[in-house]
């Protein structure tokens, strides 16, 4: 039985980095827009030029993947779990809902579901890559599907910022939050609720404190050792002792360490980072 898991791409895997066999992964494009400049949110994208606008100040819009975009992928042969950004900040659940309505008119028996992950970026990798291995295991459509659920209800998600213009601008974020965030003189933390809305959770003027305080919210979620995901956006020297405070804490933890895609460039900005944990 062949499948295909399929995310938008907030993901940050990208389709030809992963492909297992009959279990096939796609991505379905967001798009940027920043002044007169247009990306596409695929393997093509020019993440050099788009961190170029960004850094000259430009705010920009996004608008997430049209469902024929969807609805390509969604006509490959087998099983169907696709997986979105939050619903909470895009509208991108609600285009891949129309796509599968105009599957399931065309093959009533095709075997499809979306999940809303109420997260974003390393989240989903993590996900991705737990569904690949319950698909090896033999388990079925539904069973996959109700484990995918209760993993992302089990998932947690941190970032740490250096600026929030973009959320705020996009108004992912609401006025109070918008107003707290702006006061940030160096990096913000914060998380994502069970809701998959963003909340801002505190401040810190260096690196040091930062990590201290990614690292007390893992424990206060309960993490004991497992699968961590990291994404940033071009801030490997910060990453790197991260992952090393994560080990010293917990030595049985597995890390992936993946350079934020388009979307998650965009909103993290440049030096921002999204961390992952079950």
């Amino acid at each position: 039985m062949k499948w295909n898991i399929v995310t938008d791409s907030s993901c940050d895997l990208f389709s030809k980095d992963y492909q297992k066999g009959d279990i096939k992964f796609s991505s379905v494009p967001f798009n940027i827009q920043i002044g007169a400049e247009s990306f596409r949110d695929d393997e093509q994208l020019n993440k050099k030029k788009l961190l170029n606008l960004i850094n000259e100040g430009d705010v920009g819009k996004t608008s997430c993947p049209a469902p024929e975009d969807w609805l390509e992928q969604f006509r490959q042969p087998g099983n169907i779990i696709a997986l979105t950004i939050s619903s909470s900040l895009s509208g991108s659940l609600n285009s891949a809902s129309v796509a599968k309505q105009m599957i399931l008119e065309e093959n009533p028996d095709k075997k499809i579901e979306i999940i809303d992950s109420k997260s974003a970026g390393p989240e989903l990798a993590l996900c991705v890559e737990q569904m690949e291995t319950w698909i090896q295991r033999g388990m079925s459509f539904d069973e996959v599907v109700f484990a995918t659920k209760k993993f992302l209800e089990e998932t947690h998600i941190l970032f740490m910022l250096k600026s929030f213009k973009h959320l705020i601008a996009n108004g992912r974020l609401s006025r109070i939050k918008a107003l707290l965030a702006q006061t940030f003189n160096v990096l913000g933390i914060g998380y994502g609720n069970e809701n998959g809305e963003i909340v801002v959770k505190d401040k810190t003027r260096g690196s040091k404190k930062a990590i201290k305080i990614l690292i007390q919210s893992m424990k206060a979620d309960g993490f004991a050792g497992g699968k961590v995901c990291i994404s940033h956006c071009e801030n490997p020297k910060f990453v790197k002792t991260l992952k090393q405070n994560i080990l010293d804490s917990w030595h049985n933890a597995e890390i992936l360490v993946l350079p934020t895609r388009g979307l998650c460039s965009y909103y993290a900005e440049q030096g921002g980072l999204i961390v992952s944990y079950n």
